[in-house]
């Protein structure tokens, strides 16, 4: 067993205490006491996701098996988990992500037992039948059916498909139609799934609130010790390629709607050693906030647009940044375009003054730290690092390299990216009425 203590630092953006425990069999405990009398938040984070989803024909499978997860083991049945839960006054609930899936609930400390107990089961002994596999498939189904209504959904589906060609991010982590309808015949792939990626060596725990640390280990080696590493060999990522040339698509929707334009632009995977994230996610404040010239152009003095915003999600592959806009007349939608295009190109030549840097970077620190109001905020948080880099001191690292960006990296970063070539264009309209 390795054990780490991480002393809270004035100096760092995170400032909580955070202990760091490795079984022999790999699993990851990261505990932060955090001042909630009474009260821990939980996380199981699986550093899985649809990304994962290398073989042809399983896209969705990650998330379609956050609802697997929930149909029980011999010693607790899903019924027998669900009252399990509502008992210690809590909520059990998931969630599935590009990159990684998250398992969460908060509840009183004095039942954290209860909780490893419960929750341990499930990650060593799930056991379902291929009738409730089956049927849980066919919730999958309903849930697509659903998401796919909204017409931004389904932007993003023809936008990641079309800007991808070979790496997994060509699909949404909900998954292709023709693979969610096939889902009810892979009962024998979602054994392999399981032994492939709920495994200890691919997971960590996280713990945020009241408890003591002596017996949160003595509770995690009593309950996760004896959960065995993978064995299953875990398929590599195929990398995109460079993308040569613009794209240029369009889609239409039967329903009433505003016009939609979304531009996504290549860009790097989350790295807090380098500057050019950073400097991106800095851009995004200076040029697509609400205090922006572009916002206070097209949202507020002339209207075109109900909303226009450009950013970048933190992923651990390359990803895209994506300027979105809500327009309400089409044939505004060239002038928007050329307008977002304007600010861009702004952006690769106008250096930024020194007191609005400072605002922005002051603005973004306060933010988050703002956010880490509660215990199950402060674990969402740090798993979400985790995922990425499995490193928390990466929150630290990102920030500090924040604090660097300079004028000069910012439009360096908009050269360097905000080309015409790497760019993918969609544009989404009503359908004419005939």
């Amino acid at each position: 067993m390795f054990v780490t203590t991480y002393a809270s630092d004035e100096s760092k953006i995170f400032p909580y205490p955070v202990n760091k425990v490795v079984l022999e069999n790999g699993l990851t405990l990261i505990s932060i006491p955090y001042e909630s009398p009474g009260i821990v938040a939980y996380y199981t984070v699986v550093r899985t996701g649809s990304r994962n989803e290398v073989e042809i024909g399983k896209s969705g499978f990650a998330h379609f098996f956050e609802h697997m997860m929930f149909r029980g083991t011999e010693k607790y049945s899903a019924h027998a988990y669900n009252d399990a839960v509502k008992k210690l006054g809590s909520d059990a609930n998931a969630f599935t992500d590009d990159d990684w899936t998250a398992y969460h609930l908060v509840a009183s400390s004095s039942a954290l037992e209860t909780i490893m107990d419960i929750e341990s089961d499930r990650f060593k002994n799930l056991k379902y039948a291929e009738e409730d596999f089956k049927t849980e498939a066919g919730a999958i189904m309903g849930e697509y059916n659903k998401s796919y209504s909204n017409p931004m959904l389904s932007m993003f589906e023809k936008l990641q498909d079309a800007a991808f060609t070979t790496h997994t991010y060509k699909h949404t982590t909900i998954g292709f139609l023709d693979d969610i309808k096939d889902m009810p015949n892979q009962y024998n792939y979602s054994l392999q799934f399981f032994d492939r990626w709920y495994r200890p060596d691919n997971c960590f725990l996280v713990v945020v609130g009241d408890f003591d640390q002596t017996k949160l280990v003595d509770l995690t080696k009593k309950y996760y010790g004896d959960w065995k590493r993978g064995t299953a060999k875990r398929p590599e990522v195929p990398q995109e390629p460079p993308q040569t040339a613009e794209k240029v698509i369009s889609m239409t929707w039967k329903t009433p709607t505003l016009p939609m334009l979304a531009i996504g632009y290549h860009v790097p995977a989350f790295n807090d050693r380098e500057v050019d994230i950073p400097a991106l996610d800095v851009l995004s404040q200076l040029y697509f906030s609400e205090s922006s010239s572009l916002f206070q152009k097209l949202v507020v003095e002339e209207q075109l647009v109900d909303f226009v915003d450009g950013s970048y999600q933190n992923h651990r592959d390359p990803w895209l940044f994506v300027v979105l806009s809500r327009i309400k007349d089409k044939t505004n939608i060239e002038k928007v375009q050329n307008a977002i295009y304007a600010a861009l190109d702004e952006a690769k030549t106008k250096p930024v003054s020194a007191e609005q840097l400072a605002n922005v970077k002051s603005h973004m620190k306060y933010q988050f730290a703002m956010g880490l109001n509660n215990a199950d905020a402060v674990a969402v948080t740090v798993g979400n690092y985790l995922q990425i880099t499995g490193d928390h001191e990466s929150i630290n690292r990102i920030y500090q390299m924040y604090a660097k960006v300079s004028a000069e990296d910012i439009m360096t970063v908009a050269k360097k990216y905000f080309t015409k070539e790497n760019r993918t264009i969609l544009t989404l309209t009503q359908e004419d009425s005939k």
